[in-house]
Formats: C-alpha cells, structure tokens, sequence
C-alpha cells in the first residue's frame, strides 16, 4: 500500500476513535466518577501500588532467568533495568524503554548487545503465552461478555501451536553449547559485518539459553505477574467502593489488555476507559463507577513507574561501560 494512503487511513482510523471516544464521555456523569477518585480509601490505593510494582518488578526475576547465565549475574540489576525500562515505556514511543533496558545491561556488565536483546526476546515473549493461557482459563471457568468468548477457540488453537513451538525449540537446542556463543562473537568488519554479526550472536544466544527448566520458570512467574495485575484491579475497584467480581476484574484486564493493540491515544488515555467500562457493565458496574476505577488503575500503574524509571534511567545512561567478559558463564 501507498505509504501516504497508509498514513491517511491511520489518521482517520485515530480521528474517529477519538470522536467516538468523545461521544462517549458526554454519557459519563464526571461529577459522580470524581467524587469515586476523591473519596478513594487510601490504604487500599497503597496495596495496589505495591501490587503493581511487585508484578513489574518479578519481571525483572523473570528476565535474570536468562540474563544470569549470559553473564549478567545481579538479580538487583536485571530488577532495575527492568523498572525503568517500563517506565520509559511510558514516555517513548514504540516500546523504547526495552531497548534501553538492553543499552542498560550491556553497559552495565560489557555482555553484548546482541546476547542481551536475545535474553530479552526470549523473557518478552512469555507475556503473550501467560495472556492466552489466562484467556483460556477466564473462559472455560467464568461467564465471560461474548465480545472475550469469542476469543476461546483462536486462543485455544494459538496456545497449542505457541506451547508446541516452545517445546521444538527446548528440543532442537538440547544439544547448544556454550562455545558456540563464544565463537559467534568473532570481531567483525563493515557494516554488513557488524549486522550480520550481531544476528549471528542473537541467533546462538538464543539458542543456548533455551532450556525446559529456563522456560517453565519464565511461565510460572509469568502467570504469577498476571494474578497480581487482577488482584491490583480488585484493590482499585475496591478503594473506589466499587463492587466488581473475580469474573469482572478478569473481563476488564483480558479486555483492556486486547484493547492494547490499538494505541490510539497517548498511554491509551480514554480507549482504556471506553474498554474497561464496556468489559464490566455486564457485571452491573456503571459507566460513572468504571471510569472512575479505571482512572484509579491508570494511575496506578504508569504514574509511580514513570517516575521511578525516569529516576533511575541516569544511573544507567551515565554509568562507566564495563570491559565485555573474556568467558560466559557455565550455561548448565
């Protein structure tokens, strides 16, 4: 397609989520919904709080699975890069908080960047297997709104070729060693080199850090990062003395989680609100009252992380770069 007719249709895609979402908030009673915010319970904001941080912050324990035996050994450190990679993600564009991450890493410990991006690929990519499984789960064992049963069946057949790849990947890396990382970080020469290098270096980093162990560890905290965000919706529903049930908090996390793909406002500001109120009406939850819950988790999840990331981003931009390892680590 013509790049020009690409970018037109993407801006009248945004301009007419944007009217839509307009017309939306005309049907919301702002008075009620920021009287819900004022009178929150602050102790239970607290909870969510930590909530949010703790299931940001295992992510970083997630990552460290693969960093450990690349060379980057500090648990603190994969935790940290991991914080302020989510809060920059909140400020940049594209997802650039995890490359920084990586820039972070590399720096901090002189492992390649390509070993680095290649841990990270491999951590990244649990998030979307933990969704579809909780998505199978929600519908087999909740009364779900149609707009997420309709999702069963494809997530059904999306995480058996997902977990079926997983295993072929643990099978045909069985027999990776850790030499040959080593021998993939050959100097090279020229641009192309150098590209062609740095994919060479990802390609068998990938492969040696791809272990069963590795990845049934990766899923189970996966899974655990996924309970805590439902029980963080639960503590802000709850601060805001909003009723919603276990089968509501799940629909409004699957929902706005789906609704995700679709960037169409800056931090999804209002398509956000349009998606949880739509997700917990069917659980008797009012649009007054789901705005204000959904107001509540927005802030809880990017306004305390932007500001720790954003503060620990100069720890990392301005740190010395250490010398890159003679020798990788025991890989077993």
């Amino acid at each position: 397609m013509n790049p020009n007719i690409s970018r037109a249709l993407r801006w009248i895609l945004t301009a007419a989520i944007i009217a839509f979402l307009v017309i939306f908030a005309r049907t919301i009673d702002w008075t009620a919904a920021w009287h819900s915010i004022r009178t929150a319970s602050l102790p239970l904001l607290a909870a969510a709080v930590a909530l949010n941080f703790i299931s940001i912050a295992i992510k970083g324990v997630r990552w460290w699975l693969f960093l450990k035996p690349a060379g980057s050994p500090s648990l603190p450190l994969a935790i940290r890069a991991t914080i302020a990679g989510a809060g920059l993600n909140n400020v940049l564009v594209a997802n650039g908080g995890d490359a920084a991450r990586v820039v972070f890493v590399s720096r901090a410990t002189g492992v390649p960047s390509s070993t680095v991006f290649a841990t990270l690929a491999l951590e990244r990519m649990f998030d979307p297997v933990g969704f579809m499984i909780l998505l199978v789960y929600g519908v087999m064992a909740f009364s779900l709104p149609p707009s997420l049963e309709k999702w069963r069946h494809p997530a059904e057949v999306a995480l058996i070729v997902v977990l079926g790849l997983l295993v072929w990947f643990v099978y045909a890396s069985r027999n990776a060693k850790p030499e040959t990382l080593v021998a993939s970080q050959e100097p090279s020469s020229g641009l192309w080199g150098k590209f062609k290098s740095f994919f060479v270096r990802f390609a068998a980093s990938a492969k040696v850090l791809a272990t069963g162990p590795r990845f049934i560890g990766a899923l189970v905290i996966s899974m655990i990062a996924w309970v805590l965000q439902i029980y963080t919706f639960q503590l802000a529903a709850e601060a805001a003395h909003v009723s919603i049930p276990a089968a509501g908090n799940l629909a409004a996390l699957l929902a706005v989680n789906l609704g995700l793909l679709i960037r169409a406002t800056p931090g999804n500001v209002g398509f956000f609100q349009f998606v949880f109120a739509l997700s917990t009406e069917p659980f008797g939850v009012s649009r007054n009252d789901a705005i204000a819950v959904s107001l509540l988790i927005q802030t809880i999840q990017i306004l305390p992380i932007t500001l720790i990331g954003i503060a620990l981003a100069p720890e990392f931009i301005f740190k010395r770069r250490a010398k890159t390892p003679e020798t990788l680590q025991d890989f077993s």
